[in-house]
């Protein structure tokens, strides 16, 4: 089973204040008082500046969209990470805005690279928001709850408000 993640993660009150703002942006609670927002299809397409969004290595992060998380990041720290695995094999991707500026990244570990000793590039990036694991978690991406769910579909549907079919639109 494979896991595929890509999305804006901080605290839940400055994720629901800045979706607000963006057609597309669904906010999902996590542990510790912070949130996700998936990189949907929709929120994608509301927030390319239809360029190309490569320049900082991220397979889907929107043309312009590092100037959107700069603006987000005034109302609080926020990152920008995505992971995908199959077979227990894959890649991690996060970066950090802070005060309007790319503060932390971008922290990659590709294919066969083991994490740093510091963590996974997820989890620094969740300890620098201020996530903190406790004694059973093996990490911070554990401890916020990010192992919940394996794929951007499941997390809109933890959103009881969004039924599969809309779910389905929305990847």
């Amino acid at each position: 089973m494979g896991y595929e993640l890509q999305a804006v993660i901080g605290a839940e009150a400055v994720l629901r204040r800045v979706a607000a703002q963006q057609p597309g942006a669904v906010v999902v609670p996590l542990r510790q008082g912070f949130a996700l927002i998936p990189m949907t299809d929709e929120l994608f397409d509301s927030a390319t500046d239809g360029g190309r969004g490569d320049g900082l290595r991220f397979a889907k992060l929107p043309g312009g969209f590092e100037r959107v998380l700069a603006d987000w990041s005034t109302a609080g720290p926020l990152g920008y990470v995505e992971a995908g695995y199959a077979g227990g094999v894959g890649t991690q991707r996060a970066a950090l805005w802070a005060d309007g500026d790319l503060a932390i990244g971008p922290m990659f570990v590709d294919v066969n690279e083991p994490f740093p000793a510091i963590g996974s590039p997820i989890s620094q990036v969740l300890a620098h928001l201020g996530a903190t694991r406790r004694r059973r978690d093996p990490d911070e991406f554990v401890a916020v709850g990010l192992d919940r769910c394996r794929n951007t579909e499941a997390w809109l549907a933890v959103d009881r408000s969004v039924t599969p079919e809309v779910a389905r639109s929305r990847r």
